[in-house]
C-alpha cells in the first residue's frame, strides 16, 4: 500500500509541475515570470493591486513590468543604477503622461540597515499585492530585514547553483556580484535557505520557474485555489542556462572555497 502511495504522490507533483509550466508565459519579465505570477493572483484574487520591487534595470525588463503597464497596478520600483534609474523614470513618466497609473522609481542603494525607510520614505507601508527581489547578493538578506510592507506574494531569485544546500552569501552591504568570482555564480540564496526564511516570515513555497531562476512564495493566509506548499527538494530546479556549461556539482565547487552563512 505505501509503494502505491508513494506512485500516486509522484504523480500528483509532476502534475502540479506541469501545471505551473503550462502558465509561464513572457511579456516584459526575463523569463516566464508574468505568466506565474498572473496565475497565482487568478488562484488568489487581488487587494490593492500594489507592488513594491528592486533591482527593475530601466523598467522595461522586470516582474512588475507587465502588471503596471497592461493591469494598471501602482507601485514602486527601486534600481541601484543611475543610468538604469533615469531610464527607468523617463520611461514610466511618459505612460503617466498618457494616462497610466502612478509608478514611482527611485535610485537607491538597498540595504538591510535602509531597505525599510527607503520604502516607507516613498509612502508605501503596510499590505501590498506583490514584492520582488532580484539584486543578485542581498536578497536573503533585504527579505529578512524587510517589515514595513506585507506582501501577499513574493517573487525572490534563487541560487540554483547552490543546489539544495541550505546556505546564503553572508550579508556584505557593498557586495558586488562578478567582483566576488568571475564566473557570476556566487551570489543571493538558495532555494532551501529561502523556504526556511519564508516559513519564518509566515510564508509558502509554491513553485519555481522553469528555468530555475525564481522562487514563488504566498502568505500562508493568502494560499488557496490550487496553489499548494512545496518543500524545497520538490521546487528546486537547476538553472538551465548554467547547465549548458557545468553541471551544479560543477558549478559549486567553482565557488566551494568562497564564504557562506548557513541557514
Amino acid at each position: 500500500m505505501k509503494e502505491y502511495e508513494a506512485i500516486a504522490s509522484e504523480g500528483d507533483q509532476l502534475g502540479y509541475r506541469a501545471l505551473l509550466r503550462n502558465r509561464e508565459f513572457k511579456v516584459s519579465s526575463q523569463n516566464g515570470e508574468d505568466g506565474l505570477i498572473a496565475f497565482i493572483f487568478s488562484e488568489i484574487g487581488v487587494t490593492n493591486r500594489r507592488f513594491v520591487e528592486f533591482g527593475v534595470g530601466d523598467g522595461r525588463e522586470c516582474n512588475c513590468a507587465n502588471l503596471a503597464i497592461r493591469f494598471g497596478w501602482s507601485g514602486l520600483m527601486l534600481e541601484g543604477n543611475s543610468v538604469s534609474a533615469r531610464r527607468a523614470r523617463e520611461y514610466y513618466a511618459k505612460l503617466e503622461r498618457s494616462g497610466g497609473n502612478g509608478i514611482q522609481v527611485r535610485r537607491a542603494h538597498v540595504t538591510a540597515e535602509n531597505i525599510n525607510e527607503t520604502i516607507a520614505c516613498a509612502g508605501v507601508q503596510g499590505e501590498i499585492d506583490l514584492l520582488s527581489i532580484d539584486i543578485d547578493g542581498n536578497d536573503y538578506w533585504l527579505w529578512e530585514a524587510l517589515d514595513v510592507v506585507r506582501p501577499r506574494v513574493v517573487v525572490i531569485e534563487y541560487n540554483a547553483s547552490f543546489g539544495l544546500r541550505s546556505v546564503t552569501v553572508p550579508y556584505d552591504p557593498q557586495f558586488v556580484r562578478l567582483r566576488r568570482h568571475r564566473s557570476g555564480w556566487y551570489h543571493g540564496a538558495s532555494v532551501s535557505a529561502l523556504a526556511k526564511l519564508g516559513e519564518r516570515k509566515g510564508y509558502d513555497l509554491v513553485g519555481t520557474d522553469s528555468r530555475g531562476v525564481n522562487a514563488f512564495f504566498v502568505r500562508k493566509d493568502a494560499l488557496g485555489g490550487r496553489l499548494r506548499p512545496l518543500g524545497a527538494e520538490e521546487a528546486y530546479r537547476p538553472q538551465k542556462k548554467r547547465m549548458v556549461v557545468a553541471t551544479v556539482e560543477q558549478q559549486f565547487s567553482a565557488i566551494a572555497h568562497l564564504d557562506y552563512f548557513e541557514v
